[in-house]
């Protein structure tokens, strides 16, 4: 009985010295709960997704509709959360700024993993996998077969403001002169123009373009350059956004939702009539 007694006093001791830890613990759950993307979505009934417009991740139908697959990925994530999806378009150099601004909730738009974009924001599980791919002018760069080819100073490419493909021809074609341009069409057009030997991008879109133009452009390599994993993007201190989404991820990865979504937008094109 004593030694129950003493037992029974320890564990009371300690429930009173642990008290305010615990109550501080609550406080802190409370407090990032308040603060959670996820509570503020629930209370508008609207979810704000920051997007730009990448063929065929996102862009205008020739109706003026938003499509693509993140498009279809934003909206079934808000139709999952019983709320409505609200696009807001925003240029990709300043994406992750407005992010942080609270302009819009997640950033869902293709987003790759670096390890300079999560010094600045949270990332969720990769929904997604791609990688940067090349491609090159017939006239230009018919001969060209090696990165060492197009490594050279007498070369010229195009690319993305901003983008990891951008980052990737910067890192593997050092001596080469690299163009940058604020939206993709320009970038392509430097290379079926005959202005520069190769445009590098993100996988699908070297791919399409050759089958646009096949008789101006050809891919030099069988296989990407990099692969990289795409994931959303939130604002750092969100606990709660971060565990829905990566569930909600996990759930549609296992369901076969987002595989389907992928096979349609990147790996065939029943979607092109819908492009201007």
């Amino acid at each position: 009985m004593l030694g129950f007694r003493k037992l029974a006093f320890a564990a009371f001791a300690a429930a009173v010295l642990l008290a305010p830890y615990a109550a501080k613990a609550q406080d802190a759950r409370q407090a990032l709960s308040a603060t959670s993307a996820i509570e503020e979505i629930k209370k508008r009934g609207t979810l704000k997704i920051g997007l730009s417009t990448f063929v065929p991740w996102a862009f205008r139908s020739k109706s003026g509709e938003l499509i693509g697959y993140e498009v279809d990925v934003a909206k079934k994530l808000a139709e999952d959360m019983g709320v409505k999806a609200e696009f807001v378009p925003t240029a990709w150099d300043g994406i992750i700024p407005a992010l942080l601004a609270g302009q819009f909730d997640f950033i869902i738009g293709g987003m790759t993993i670096t390890p300079a974009r999560n010094l600045t924001v949270n990332f969720t599980s990769p929904y997604s996998a791609t990688g940067v791919d090349v491609v090159a002018s017939k006239k230009l760069a018919g001969a060209f077969k090696t990165v060492a080819d197009f490594d050279k100073p007498s070369v010229t490419l195009s690319a993305r403001r901003g983008t990891s493909a951008a980052t990737t021809a910067q890192r593997l074609f050092p001596k080469a002169t690299l163009r940058l341009f604020d939206d993709d069409a320009p970038a392509l057009l430097e290379v079926t123009n005959d202005r520069a030997h190769a445009w590098v991008s993100t996988v699908p879109k070297p791919a399409f373009a050759v089958l646009d133009n096949p008789n101006a452009l050809f891919r030099p390599f069988a296989d990407p350059l990099v692969g990289q994993a795409d994931a959303m993007a939130v604002r750092k201190g969100d606990p709660d956004s971060l565990n829905f989404l990566n569930n909600w991820i996990q759930n549609r990865t296992l369901d076969g939702w987002l595989a389907e979504r992928q096979a349609y937008w990147f790996k065939a094109r029943e979607w092109k009539d819908q492009q201007p």
